[in-house]
């Protein structure tokens, strides 16, 4: 992988999840506009100090880690703004980044491999079936997908892509959910999912 744009934000985006975000910071617009017209994708990295927004005299701090996102959907409802849809694509570890003068970060980074397709094991099948009841409950809710925080398919079979879900939706600190981006198996990514809801009682 070559020089990539990046996204700083106050999250970590997973392989396959589902990432909706409003941009009006120039440096952001002229490169979303850009993938758009390109059909290229950028990287999320999450923010360790600073900002989203830029402030004058605030540093920003990035993690050495993150995931590459591709625009699916994307509106203008005003000049200035765009509202996109995106979805994490692939892992990638930063080799070295630096800020141009306008304020958006470029980053040489190595790929990280994509998760084996490693079926769910009965020992954490009860994962998989807790996340598969709450994507029940909000759908009876009728929450429109739009607004699901989390995007079909659902692979409820698949280690990996349940334990990423997981991932993105438990309350975890940056650091905690970086060492879960970066393990290489999927099913140990699991492991350490069950021990957490187990451990905050939401498993039967």
């Amino acid at each position: 992988m070559a020089s990539i744009p990046l996204f700083p934000l106050n999250t970590i985006l997973f392989p396959d999840g589902h990432l909706p975000l409003q941009v009006f910071e120039v440096r952001y617009l002229d490169l979303v506009k850009r993938c758009i017209a390109r059909g290229e994708e950028f990287g999320v990295v999450p923010l360790l100090e600073g900002s989203e927004t830029r402030v004058p005299d605030r540093h920003e701090t990035l993690s050495d880690a993150g995931t590459m996102a591709r625009i699916l959907d994307w509106t203008a409802p005003l000049p200035g703004l765009l509202q996109i849809s995106c979805i994490g694509t692939t892992r990638f570890q930063i080799k070295s980044a630096e800020q141009l003068k306008h304020g958006l970060w470029m980053a040489e980074v190595d790929e990280v491999a994509e998760d084996m397709v490693v079926p769910i094991p009965s020992e954490q099948q009860d994962v998989a079936n807790a996340l598969g009841a709450l994507i029940r409950s909000l759908q009876k809710k009728q929450i429109s997908t739009a607004n699901m925080p989390l995007a079909p398919p659902y692979r409820l079979d698949e280690a990996g892509w349940v334990a990423n879900r997981w991932c993105e939706l438990l309350r975890l600190d940056v650091e905690e959910k970086q060492r879960l981006l970066l393990q290489e198996n999927p099913v140990l990514r699991l492991e350490l999912i069950q021990d957490v809801l187990s451990e905050n009682g939401l498993l039967d």
